[in-house]
C-alpha cells in the first residue's frame, strides 16, 4: 500500500467516524480539515524522505562513476609504467565501479520518477484540502439551513395536531353559550318584574314622539302648514294662481 493509499484510508476512517457522530456539522468539518492537514504533514515528511533517498541514489551513482574514472586513470598509469599486471587489476576495479554506477543510475531514474509522481499527488492533496477549506463555510451554511428547515417542519407538524384547535373552538362555543344563557335570564327577569302598564305607556309615548317628529319634518319640507293643513305647492304653479286672482279682481272693478 502506497503513502497516499494509506492516507486515503485514514481520512475515510476519520470521516466515517465523524459523520456517524455528526453532532455539530461545523465542528465536524473543522475537525476533518485538521485531520487532513495532519495527514498532509505526514505525507510531506514521507515524500521528503523519498526525495532524500532519490538524492542519495543520485550521489551514490555519481560517486561510483567517479571511482570508475579513477581506476581507469590508474590503469592508464600502470600501462605507462610498463606494469600490465597492475593495469589489468585496475581495469577490473574500473569495470566493477562502472557497472555499479550504471545500475545505481538506472535505479535513481526509476526512484526519481516515483518521487515526481508523489510530489504531484502531494500537490493535488494540498489543493483538495484548500478547496475543502473554501467550501467549509458554504457547507456550514447549508447545514444550518437544513437544521432550521427541520425545526420548522417539526413545529408545523406540531401545529397540524387538531386537538388544540378543537379544544379552542369548544371553549369559544362554551363561552358563547354562557353569554346566551345570561341574556335569556336577563330577559326573563325583565318580563316578570316591573310595571307592565308603565312599559305600555312608554311604548305609546315613544310612538307619539315619532309622529310628532314626522309632522315637523313635513312642515320643514313645506308639505304641511304649521297647523297640520296641507300647504300650497311652491314654484310655477303658485305663481300662476296668484296672477289669476289679480285678473279676476280687475274685472270685478270694471263691472262695478
Amino acid at each position: 500500500m502506497g503513502i497516499f493509499d494509506r492516507l486515503s484510508s485514514v481520512l475515510r476512517s476519520n470521516l466515517n467516524d465523524l459523520i456517524s457522530r455528526a453532532e455539530n456539522p461545523e465542528k465536524m468539518l473543522n475537525q476533518l480539515i485538521l485531520d487532513m492537514k495532519g495527514q498532509l504533514a505526514k505525507a510531506k515528511q514521507q515524500v521528503a524522505s523519498s526525495i532524500a533517498d532519490e538524492k542519495k541514489l543520485q550521489a551514490d551513482a555519481e560517486g561510483l562513476r567517479k571511482q570508475a574514472e579513477d581506476w581507469e586513470r590508474r590503469a592508464m598509469l600502470a600501462v605507462q609504467e610498463g606494469r600490465d599486471d597492475l593495469a589489468k587489476q585496475a581495469l577490473v576495479r574500473y569495470n566493477e565501479h562502472l557497472q555499479g554506477a550504471q545500475q545505481l543510475h538506472e535505479t535513481w531514474l526509476k526512484h526519481k520518477a516515483e518521487t515526481e509522481s508523489l510530489k504531484a499527488s502531494l500537490r493535488q492533496l494540498n489543493d483538495k484540502i484548500e478547496e475543502a477549506k473554501r467550501k467549509k463555510n458554504i457547507l456550514v451554511a447549508r447545514a444550518k439551513r437544513a437544521e432550521a428547515q427541520q425545526r420548522i417542519q417539526e413545529t408545523m407538524s406540531g401545529l397540524s395536531d387538531k386537538s388544540a384547535f378543537e379544544s379552542f373552538e369548544r371553549m369559544a362555543e362554551k363561552i358563547e353559550h354562557s353569554e346566551r344563557k345570561a341574556l335569556a335570564a336577563a330577559e326573563i327577569n325583565e318580563d316578570i318584574s316591573g310595571d307592565l302598564l308603565a312599559k305600555q305607556f312608554e311604548s305609546l309615548e315613544y310612538k307619539g314622539n315619532a309622529d310628532q317628529q314626522l309632522l315637523e319634518l313635513k312642515a320643514k319640507m313645506g308639505l304641511v302648514g304649521p297647523g297640520g293643513d296641507k300647504a300650497k305647492r311652491l314654484g310655477k304653479g303658485s305663481e300662476t294662481v296668484h296672477d289669476a286672482e289679480l285678473v279676476e279682481d280687475e274685472e270685478e272693478g270694471k263691472t262695478r
